[in-house]
């Protein structure tokens, strides 16, 4: 997708050093909106446990999971940098075929939650290490129908998983988790079997490499990779994985 006017590929080094500036910027020109102002999981990472029981390799070909938390932009993009991950879609979940579009979810009112699909291969990376990446850099698992500046059903944190074994082991997670003591609060994510995903509309695909200057990606989303590259280093890979190709 042609970047919009004035719009322009960075690397993420390179907006890192210029979140500061950006700032000053937004602040002056009452941009704050778009920043966050509620502490996310991105803000203070910390590497959490693994999970105790994980899902093991069975033979066969790439396997999908959906997640669910907040703006699918920052989700996808931070999957799509993880080694093993073959696609990242953006998309929604939980509702019917006839709402899944962007205008009308965006209403709140029709069950869906903007969503990432993540196929991965798992003699590459794991379910139990995708659940990890996603509960410790992806998203705030404590915020109930919010991540960020974005409030609503549909920035909920939920997992729609493809099989029992992957509910199981992700409701597992989570107990182990809040046992653990391993956030402030109690994690509030949801896990559902999944019924339906609908890719998102074109624009929306890979919209963090496509736009990583944009001031709510460098604020919300560009931490989240930059966290993901920190504290799983095995993982990361500098090149996304992307839906539309260059």
């Amino acid at each position: 997708m042609k970047l919009p006017s004035g719009l322009q590929f960075r690397p993420l080094a390179w907006i890192s050093g210029q979140a500061p500036y950006l700032a000053l910027l937004l602040a002056l020109a009452g941009g704050a909106a778009i920043i966050n102002a509620h502490p996310s999981a991105a803000d203070q990472p910390r590497p959490l446990p693994a999970p105790a029981a994980d899902e093991p390799a069975a033979p066969g070909g790439p396997e999908n999971v959906v997640f669910a938390g907040g703006c699918f932009w920052g989700v996808q993009g931070v999957f799509q940098h993880v080694k093993g991950v073959v696609n990242a879609v953006s998309g929604y979940a939980g509702g019917e075929a006839s709402t899944a579009e962007y205008e009308t979810v965006s209403t709140g009112e029709t069950g869906h939650a903007e969503s990432v699909r993540v196929t991965f291969d798992p003699h590459q990376v794991s379910y139990g290490k995708l659940l990890q990446i996603y509960f410790s850099v992806a998203h705030d698992p404590t915020e109930l129908n919010r991540q960020g500046p974005d409030e609503g059903t549909q920035y909920r944190s939920e997992i729609f998983a493809a099989s029992p074994d992957q509910a199981r082991i992700a409701k597992a997670y989570i107990a182990q988790l809040d046992a653990a003591h391993a956030f402030g609060g109690a994690i509030v994510t949801k896990v559902e079997p999944l019924k339906g995903f609908y890719p998102a509309e074109g624009y929306h695909q890979d919209y963090l490499t496509r736009h990583p200057t944009q001031p709510y990606i460098v604020f919300n989303d560009l931490p989240k990779v930059e966290a993901l590259k920190r504290l799983f280093p095995n993982e990361y890979r500098s090149d996304p994985v992307l839906v539309v190709a260059k």
